[in-house]
């Protein structure tokens, strides 16, 4: 009897153990998970160079946004007389258009410009977003339904952006990585919609030049464009960078697996 209570004993004591062993094997994993999600020194640096050619593409999309070179309009130079000629240039927001002499123009160039010239300059906000109505710049129509349409696109891709950045802060101050995807997605679809309003707004150019041709125009993009451009590229290698970021295991980790010591 003595015996058998010393064996319930001994098993009661194994299986406390087994018990215990298995709370302290839970915790464990719920560490080792825990450990899993934060970031290391590393990774961070990676963030934040990744965020920095985010925050390169932002800026580049402002500067845009923000200025009105993304398309000039030159008259023949000798189209309205032999001393002055009139030349435009307009962006989202604002139209410009501007007397040149033609002294000053190149004499190789056979249109007016470029709008860099000093001259006497005359610019107002266009209308599209209050009363609605269209501008007229060379007896030309504008359509206000593709203005207004590239216009919207840029500024939801600068929400975008702004949500991006969000995700990015709350990644590198709570050290969780799960925040990189949703960012991720945010600076792609950003840089998708300021490449897909490059093309609205050159539509919306094309239309302009086709709704009147009494005056002949010759038309080109400026750096506005470029920096919008170039600023649709840079968020969506930014986003890419981000997602490569997120993925648990790296793809050249995966492709490239490094050798074993051993061998």
């Amino acid at each position: 009897m003595e015996g058998g209570a010393q064996g319930g004993a001994a098993q009661g004591g194994g299986g406390m153990a087994g018990l215990m062993t298995g709370r302290s094997t839970f915790g464990g994993n719920k560490r080792r998970r825990t450990t899993s999600h934060s970031m290391s020194e590393a990774q961070e640096g990676k963030i934040k160079l990744a965020f920095f050619v985010a925050i390169v593409g932002v800026v580049l999309t402002v500067l845009g946004v923000g200025t009105e070179f993304w398309v000039e309009l030159s008259a023949p130079k000798t189209f309205y007389s032999n001393q002055t000629c009139l030349t435009a240039h307009y962006g989202l927001w604002k139209g410009c258009t501007k007397t040149l002499w033609v002294a000053d123009i190149d004499p190789e160039r056979e249109s007016c410009g470029p709008a860099e010239l000093h001259g006497e300059s005359n610019c107002t906000f266009f209308k599209f977003f209050t009363t609605g109505e269209n501008a007229v710049m060379f007896q030309k129509t504008t359509q206000k339904n593709l203005n207004v349409a590239a216009a919207m696109l840029v500024m939801f891709s600068l929400f975008l952006m702004v949500m991006g950045a969000i995700c990015i802060v709350m990644a590198l101050s709570k050290e969780i990585l799960f925040f990189l995807k949703p960012a991720s997605i945010c600076f792609i679809l950003s840089g998708a919609m300021v490449l897909l309003s490059l093309l609205v707004f050159h539509q919306s150019v094309l239309a302009l030049l086709a709704s009147d041709h009494t005056v002949p125009l010759r038309h080109e993009l400026s750096w506005s464009v470029s920096c919008i451009g170039c600023a649709g590229a840079v968020l969506v290698v930014g986003g890419a960078l981000f997602l490569l970021l997120a993925l648990p295991v790296s793809p050249w980790q995966r492709c490239l697996p490094q050798k074993d010591s051993s061998s």
